[in-house]
């Protein structure tokens, strides 16, 4: 099997209007336990016969607590596990460990479980039983007799030309979501390609490569409350939060389906990630438990449009996994039209969490910029984003806009010439130009919104096995 050699890109959140009040994000996220609303430094989740309340700025460094009286407000899943059936899909290593106990499973047994739950996703104890060492056959039934096994239906899969197959699933209230499989080329095809290129031996641009594996691109949420003008997503408006099984339910299909090992997972799909925090990180705990699907936490990644006191919280807890920043442009004013979140965590505050993140993992900080031609790529706008990013350690990804409604268009190749060259010129960091790969199926960055067009609808499982190029 052959694909382009393109790189993932990213889908970006976005709240409508009704949701912005003095410049204040008020979102709304439905849960299966409850309804949970954003304000005034608190996450307030109101479940069926139970009410919690976390504390944000109880959870906040002293670095952290600077920014708590004014930006503490995001939102995370705060499940009522008690008032609900044990769906053992929606727990992480600890969490079935302890659901685990009063049913008499021992520690090592419950390893064991949580192994056939998310790595071979049985749909029974029972069934499972004979090759789970030391789960006896009662225990067995009384936990298949407590428990639920829900499921995400399929209701179609779509090939584009270049590789890319989408997944849409409906949840069981009725929205959709979508996920992505993204091929990635073989490493030593990709590294004698590159070598070739050095040595002036192979054009650049686009070129097929045989597939290795692939990295799926995950939803965090159905629709997006941040409403970024450039995102079809965010027109899609802030439905609800994913629980954890729903976003793990979407890598088990695709995995299931594919030709190739899973090796990725990249929390860039429908909805802003870090506003469903705690549904997102304890999916990537499952994702990367040895006993799971073990995929490294380093290719686990989090993208965010700068939801700072859920930035500083993600480094306060020191998660692993890798994050990506979106920035649209090098200004308030201008950033302000295009992601409506600038009005809540302004500029200023984003860089001041980026350059904690820079400080916390020793890393270099991945700053995703959408290249909008005739809005934030003049040499104007890298002479203002060189000064933005002066002394912080990043590596910027220019990503062309994808904008369906034609408001938008990418830049010109001369256009994106002058910017680059201006960018070089003034800063000399690290830049890298990213492909969006399944345009033509509503696959790429800023295009996720459940639609159904373009390239060949595949029918069943097998269409993963499929060839992509001749």
């Amino acid at each position: 099997m052959f694909i382009l050699f393109l790189s993932a890109l990213s889908t970006f959140s976005k709240p409508p209007s009704c949701c912005a009040r003095a410049n204040n994000l008020w979102i709304p996220g439905r849960y299966n336990d409850g309804f949970a609303f954003v304000a005034e430094g608190q996450c307030k989740s109101e479940a069926t016969g139970a009410r919690a309340t976390v504390d944000v700025a109880r959870r906040a460094s002293a670095r952290a607590s600077r920014d708590s009286a004014c930006c503490a407000r995001y939102q995370s899943a705060v499940p009522a596990l008690a008032a609900q059936p044990l769906n053992l899909r929606n727990l992480d290593a600890q969490e079935m460990a302890s659901a685990l106990a009063p049913f008499g499973v021992a520690a090592d047994v419950s390893r064991r479980v949580f192994a056939a739950v998310h790595r071979d996703g049985v749909d029974s104890l029972e069934a499972a039983q004979p090759r789970l060492r030391g789960l006896s056959l009662p225990a067995a039934r009384r936990i298949d007799a407590a428990a639920v096994w829900p499921r995400l239906e399929v209701l179609e899969r779509r090939r584009a030309s270049d590789g890319f197959l989408k997944y849409l699933f409906r949840l069981a209230d009725g929205p959709s979501i979508e996920a992505v499989r993204i091929p990635l080329p073989d490493p030593e095809a990709a590294r004698a390609l590159r070598a070739a290129r050095a040595a002036g031996e192979a054009p650049r641009g686009l070129t097929a490569l045989p597939t290795a594996k692939y990295t799926v691109c995950l939803s965090s949420q159905a629709g997006c409350a941040l409403a970024c003008d450039f995102c079809a997503t965010g027109r899609l408006g802030g439905i609800r939060s994913l629980e954890t099984w729903e976003i793990l339910e979407q890598l088990r299909v695709v995995a299931a389906e594919a030709d190739h090992p899973v090796r990725g997972a990249v929390f860039q799909g429908m909805g802003e990630p870090l506003l469903n925090y705690q549904s997102v990180t304890r999916a990537a705990r499952v994702l990367s438990h040895p006993a799971g699907p073990a995929i490294a936490a380093k290719a686990i990644t989090i993208s965010t449009a700068g939801v700072v006191p859920a930035i500083r919280r993600y480094l306060d807890e020191r998660q692993p996994y890798r994050l990506i920043f979106s920035l649209g442009a090098p200004n308030s004013a201008e950033r302000a039209l295009l992601m409506p979140i600038e009005r809540r965590w302004p500029l200023p505050e984003l860089m001041g969490a980026i350059r904690s993140y820079v400080e916390a993992t020793r890393t270099r900080a991945t700053i995703a910029y959408v290249a909008i031609g005739g809005v934030n790529t003049t040499p104007e706008h890298a002479r203002q984003l060189a000064a933005l990013l002066a002394g912080v350690k990043v590596k910027l990804n220019l990503i062309d806009v994808n904008d369906e409604t034609g408001r938008y268009h990418p830049p010109t190749p001369d256009e994106l010439e002058a910017f680059r060259d201006a960018l070089a010129q003034e800063w000399g960091g690290p830049v890298v130009r990213r492909y969006s790969g399944g345009g033509e199926i509503g696959a790429a960055c800023g295009t996720l919104s459940a639609s159904r067009r373009g390239g060949a609808s595949v029918d069943g499982p097998e269409g993963g096995r499929l060839p992509i190029l001749p």
